[in-house]
């Protein structure tokens, strides 16, 4: 069965086998494991003219795909750590994120960027960052996390045939979750909403991303308990499109948002403050709740490390408090 890493390489291939003008460009892509198998052996079918391999420059490369942008390709930057990114967020934010809006709509950089979160193996502070609400809250910048296997093709598909600056992320933990794909499916990005993958009646559980997963495995557990979780991946999070997580929590009473990043100022943060100005407060069964990290760098040491990052085990628990005790304070 095909897995989430064959989807992003399944991407990449069926936009350079029908779109001359998309190419990609960053570091470590002739690797066999810079960016796991997500493009492997991409360079030698397409040509290393189309798959070019950088040295270590995240700023130049970043402003030299929204260059060519400008002048009518397609390209896909790729950044193999989120961490290292924050070196061409001058051309990400500054640039590319303003150009519609400074030249009246006249001309948009059809840029893809592929920041891709990289956490675990006592890999430290500097190398397990999600910086996703960051970029988040940037106007005119698309930014997908996409979750499940068939959205890492379909998504990053959408995603590069864009006429948006788009900030594609995507998490090494999600790589190994397989599941069937389907045809190719070119609804445009535009028109992608939350998605909901499991369908229940007691609480809404809504991630993004690795979270996403974390969410639907814990629902799964918690269905053999009695307990009817929903799950809504939320796929895209700029714009964030909240209709359906708005009517689930509206049948179920019970919102749990999970998130991969700290708390403070985060996306998980976010989707409760909209649900609550947006629905009677009365219908909640209990206070909305966010699961995120600690405020904190993340450790080295392998044993915090088993803290640090929230398991299946953490949302299955928060679930089993909030269905069976959680009432509004």
């Amino acid at each position: 069965m095909p897995s989430y890493a064959d989807g992003l390489r399944e991407g990449f291939n069926y936009l350079m086998e029908n779109y001359r003008e998309v190419f990609v460009i960053g570091q470590g892509l002739w690797s066999p494991w810079y960016v796991g198998s997500s493009m492997t052996d991409l360079d030698k079918k397409f040509g290393k003219a189309r798959v070019i391999d950088t040295p270590v420059c995240e700023a130049a490369t970043t402003g030299v795909a929204i260059g060519a942008s400008l002048c009518g390709y397609r390209p896909i930057v790729v950044h193999p750590r989120m961490d290292f990114m924050i070196l061409a967020t001058d051309q990400i934010v500054n640039q590319a994120a303003k150009w519609n809006h400074m030249l009246g709509g006249q001309m948009s950089p059809r840029v893809t960027i592929r920041g891709i979160v990289n956490r675990g193996g006592e890999q430290g502070a500097q190398h397990s960052q999600a910086l996703h609400s960051w970029y988040a809250h940037i106007p005119g910048l698309r930014v997908v996390m996409p979750a499940t296997p068939v959205d890492a093709r379909n998504l990053l598909i959408a995603s590069t045939l864009c006429d948006d600056p788009v900030l594609f992320i995507d998490d090494r933990w999600c790589y190994e979750w397989e599941a069937p794909f389907g045809p190719i499916d070119l609804t445009p990005l535009s028109k992608i909403e939350p998605q909901v993958l499991i369908e229940g009646q007691d609480i809404t559980l809504v991630g993004a991303s690795y979270s996403t997963k974390l969410c639907y495995d814990a629902a799964q557990t918690v269905g053999k308990m009695g307990i009817s979780a929903e799950v809504i991946d939320l796929r895209v999070v700029n714009p964030l499109k909240l209709d359906r997580v708005l009517k689930s929590v509206s049948k179920t009473g019970r919102l749990l948002v999970v998130d991969g990043s700290w708390e403070n100022c985060g996306l998980a943060g976010e989707v409760i403050a909209q649900i609550c100005q947006r629905m009677p407060l009365e219908e909640l069964k209990c206070n909305p709740q966010r699961m995120t990290l600690p405020s904190a760098p993340a450790p080295t040491s392998k044993y915090l490390e088993q803290q640090y990052y929230p398991k299946e085990k953490d949302v299955v628990d928060r679930v089993k408090e909030m269905v069976a005790g959680g009432r509004k304070q």
